[in-house]
């Protein structure tokens, strides 16, 4: 198996340009990687083997006659399973969908596919994408790469996409964030994730948790990767893209602006101390170097405490879940995953008066945090409070996304960045929030400190 399937897709997009790679060099690196590992990874619902090298092919041969689409022309990408492609099943997690064959195609896939993308497969869930551990009891719970002996939490619900891009097995994939999902498996998966503004990218086609706080998002190896992909995903035309690329304008010229000059505000004392302790040493480590590149570090007081933001949430999930799935998890004919159905059922018993009050208290204090925040870029704290932790230690009842399921409330958006490596080698990440629709600010710091890092090595799976 060669490296060539580990590339970041931006370098990949660099080499089918000048010649020295083609797409069905790559495609074929990750489908040996898939037929090799996949069987222990459990990353996908379906592989599209033969889709994938066919369009790679093609792609190769449009690239050679000097017919290139843009910088995403030939890159292999992998869509959650929520997300429809005409003529394929869509499971959305559940074995009560595994017929539901898709008449359309997302319009979020149908510009990947624009772009000259290559869908190399559909990527597990979360059974109707509830719950931040990355489990499934009904179609299987991705293995996280970093650790081949004991099975730990990959993350979720966008499980199967963290653990595909980490490996090797595509160039990136389609995630989607309600409350955290996009950027605890990039945590723990030791990869980059982007968690996009409400509205900023169309749900059609998407199997919907909630229609308030859906957002689906880029998964990817580097900023620069979340970037270019994030930019096809919003529609823009490939020679746009092509052009803020290569003169680093846009989106591509936030990533080169550094740090120097901006405030940051980090957590205070009372929320560090919820933190596992060598989560809590590399987020440090991250503010000294960031620091060190010239941005002011300041503790920031959040106008609304970390429980009550993580509560909102969960109360405006499980009452548009219900309102979306509940007649799934009623009829005692489905075998419904066991711990997702009691967050889903809870929301039978919210009443519209509550469900209103939580909605309009969020408003309120979304208004309160933008007063709060100004003179002050972006809120930092660790994405997840621990490493990945193993499966059977996984508590159902409770959700790792108290950290995440603070930006989804205050309508931020925010990028997932690796930190470093814990003890057992484990993987720890950097969460940089942003106003909503200022995710330029949230790349600049992300990328900016990912620089100054240094290269985030591969897991130790992703060489089988």
């Amino acid at each position: 198996m060669s490296d060539i399937a580990l590339l970041p897709i931006a370098e990949m997009a660099n080499r089918f340009r000048d010649g020295s790679l083609t797409p069905t060099e790559v495609v074929a690196a990750q489908l040996a990687r898939i037929e090799n590992a996949e069987a222990k990874l459990g990353a996908f619902e379906i592989v599209l083997a033969e889709r994938a090298t066919a369009a790679a092919e093609a792609a190769t041969t449009a690239l050679r006659a000097g017919h290139r689409i843009g910088p995403f022309h030939g890159v292999p990408f992998a869509l959650k399973d929520l997300v429809d492609v005409e003529g394929l099943v869509t499971t959305g997690g559940t074995n009560a969908r595994a017929d539901a064959i898709a008449s359309t195609t997302a319009t979020i896939a149908r510009r990947l596919i624009a772009g000259g993308g290559i869908l190399i497969g559909k990527t597990k869930t979360v059974e109707v994408a509830y719950g931040a551990w990355g489990t499934n009891t009904q179609r299987g719970t991705p293995w996280n790469p970093w650790d081949p002996k004991t099975k730990r939490t990959p993350g979720g619900s966008s499980s199967g996409s963290g653990v595909a891009v980490a490996s090797g097995l595509a160039g990136c994939a389609v995630g989607t964030d309600t409350g955290g999902s996009v950027r605890i498996p990039a945590a723990w998966c030791g990869i980059v994730g982007l968690k996009v503004t409400e509205g900023a990218l169309p749900l059609d086609g998407i199997v919907p948790l909630s229609h308030t706080l859906d957002t689906p998002g880029p998964m990817a190896r580097t900023v620069e990767d979340a970037t270019l992909m994030f930019l096809t995903l919003l529609g823009r035309h490939p020679v746009e893209i092509d052009r803020e690329r290569d003169d680093r304008h846009g989106l591509f010229g936030s990533l080169d602006q550094g740090v120097a000059g901006l405030t940051l505000g980090v957590m205070a004392e009372a929320e560090r101390s919820l933190m596992d302790a060598s989560v809590l040493a590399d987020y440090d480590a991250a503010l000294d170097r960031l620091r060190a590149l010239g941005a002011r570090v300041v503790p920031f007081e959040l106008p609304i405490t970390a429980e009550d933001m993580r509560n909102g949430v969960g109360t405006i999930i499980s009452t548009e879940g219900y309102f979306h799935h509940g007649n799934l998890y009623e009829t005692p004919s489905n075998a419904m995953d066991n711990d997702v159905k009691p967050r889903i059922l809870a929301g039978r018993d919210v009443s519209a008066r509550d469900y209103i009050a939580v909605r309009q208290k969020m408003a309120e204090n979304r208004n309160r945090m933008l007063d709060q925040m100004v003179g002050i870029a972006a809120y930092l704290t660790p994405t997840v409070a621990t490493p990945p932790i193993p499966i059977e230690d996984a508590d159902q009842r409770t959700t790792p996304a108290g950290l995440t399921r603070a930006i989804n409330y205050l309508g931020f958006c925010a990028a997932s960045v690796p930190m470093g490596l814990a003890g057992a080698n484990l993987p720890t990440s950097l969460q940089v929030a942003a106003r909503g629709g200022d995710e330029a600010t949230a790349l600049r710091i992300a990328a900016a400190f990912e620089k100054d890092r240094g290269p985030f090595p591969a897991p130790p799976m992703a060489a089988m």
